[in-house]
């Protein structure tokens, strides 16, 4: 028997589709490993959303390897050390994993490769990052024409087959159990929004691309109407691998209609990686000049008040509701919520971004910090900062009525007209007042803005 290889799984954490896995297992007997690793990622350990949905993702993945006559090993520790000593235990040779582009994974990659045989595989994104550049090899800043190459190069390889058996080795190393993680919040438990509505594990990601495929041929029209569930609702499942993008591509290329917008948002995860590539402090330094010192206000109040929905403003407060009880939030919703934060209450977009690394269950560093530096209007390729959304306007243009009624039941029995805006005379008893007023809002980001460019 050869000696067994060591699948390293991180935020890929499904069988089919999966190259690092299909390697090692066409060599002779593998080892799945997953390592909770928090010491390596230290301030971007993840938040307590994405555990919850770790705990649940390993689990399944688990069942899905026994069933092929295999198990996945659990340990802690640093992601160099763990797999060192694994090594040593099992015998292994050979380490096989898919590459990540988080710096942090970055560094353990170059630490493990120190030390043992480290076989990385490309697989989580639709090209591999630092590949697609411009004519004279320099990599594109700007998503436009990065996606105009990208799609260039499309489609992706065909997906790999999920294995139907997987060659296990002589003895199995010892595992930690998945419970002893403690991934999953006690006291108190709030994870109840999040366990009605998602199904985590590679099985629940299918579910959901194949309900999508119905409808994505009309995605465009349909994707920015937070009341109608109009977008794919992949971004949990593609974050943590349980999917890969490629799968998505495929199985929805054909459909018609808007699928090429669609596919445009895949094609942004591409490009948020290669960002946090070139800059992998993106998610602390602001890209452009004017915002290294901009005149941010500091207000533990109204912080909370936004964290909690609370702003007076419907449309913002059901989507931070909604965030906190489905770890999700509907993508125009989150515009609309992090441009309140940044340009009405003047609070720093890294406060924002922070919250969202929390509470969300696609808590991803290079989507979430490129979505935020693209409203803030820092980044390399984002928003002007003087384009202020007017959140009334929105809620209005987007008919979310409905949204904001199951988001805040308090207004639910408010008629269209006056439910985005309620007047002080129907602004029922208990909901907020406004924070600030938009126009005062609008007036004050600029002179802060003018402020910051002549400092």
């Amino acid at each position: 028997m050869n000696s067994p290889a060591i699948v390293w799984f991180r935020r890929d954490l499904r069988l089919a589709d999966q190259p690092a896995l299909t390697e090692a297992a066409r060599k002779g007997p593998i080892i799945p490993v997953y390592i909770c690793d928090d010491e390596t990622a230290r301030h971007r350990a993840m938040g307590g959303a994405s555990r919850w949905w770790l705990h649940q993702s390993l689990e399944k993945l688990d069942m899905d390897l026994r069933s092929l006559g295999s198990r996945l090993i659990v340990r802690c520790g640093r992601s160099d050390e763990v797999l060192g000593a694994l090594a040593t235990e099992s015998g292994a040779e050979e380490i096989h994993a898919l590459h990540h582009y988080e710096p942090w994974w970055r560094n353990a990659e170059a630490a493990v490769a120190r030390k043992r045989r480290l076989c990385l595989h490309h697989g989580n994104y639709l090209a591999p990052p630092g590949s697609v550049t411009t004519a004279t090899g320099n990599p594109y800043k700007i998503y436009t024409p990065f996606w105009r190459a990208l799609r260039e190069r499309m489609p992706p390889p065909p997906p790999l087959p999920r294995p139907t058996n997987l060659p296990a080795p002589k003895t199995w190393p010892k595992s930690e159990a998945i419970a002893d993680l403690k991934l999953l919040p006690l006291r108190p438990d709030w994870a109840g929004g999040l366990r009605d509505t998602w199904e985590p594990g590679e099985a629940g990601a299918h579910e959901r691309l194949s309900a999508f495929r119905e409808a994505v041929a009309t995605y465009e029209a349909r994707r920015n109407l937070p009341g109608e569930e109009g977008t794919s609702m992949l971004s949990p499942h593609l974050h943590f691998g349980e999917i890969s993008p490629a799968q998505v591509w495929h199985a929805v290329a054909e459909a018609g209609g808007s699928t090429d917008i669609f596919l445009g948002e895949v094609g942004w995860r591409d490009y948020a990686q290669n960002v946090i590539l070139q800059y992998p402090d993106y998610g602390t330094r602001p890209a452009r000049d004017p915002f290294a010192h901009f005149p941010w206000r500091t207000s533990k109040e109204e912080l909370k008040a936004w964290q909690q929905g609370r702003t007076g403003y419907p449309i913002v407060d059901a989507g931070m509701r909604q965030l906190w009880h489905t770890g999700w939030m509907h993508n125009r919703v989150r515009m609309i919520a992090a441009s309140f934060l940044i340009k009405h209450l003047l609070i720093d977009w890294r406060e924002g971004e922070r919250w969202f690394w929390d509470t969300l269950v696609d808590a991803d560093y290079g989507n979430n910090t490129v979505n935020w530096q693209w409203t803030a209007g820092s980044g390399i390729d984002s928003n002007m900062f003087v384009r202020i959304m007017a959140p009334l306007a929105q809620s209005e243009k987007f008919n979310a009525s409905d949204y904001i009624r199951t988001w805040v039941p308090e207004l639910a029995d408010l008629p269209d007209g006056e439910i985005h805006d309620p007047s002080p005379a129907h602004r029922p008893a208990g909901y907020p007042d406004k924070l600030i007023d938009h126009r005062e809002a609008r007036e004050r980001a600029l002179a802060a803005w003018r402020d910051a460019k002549t400092a």
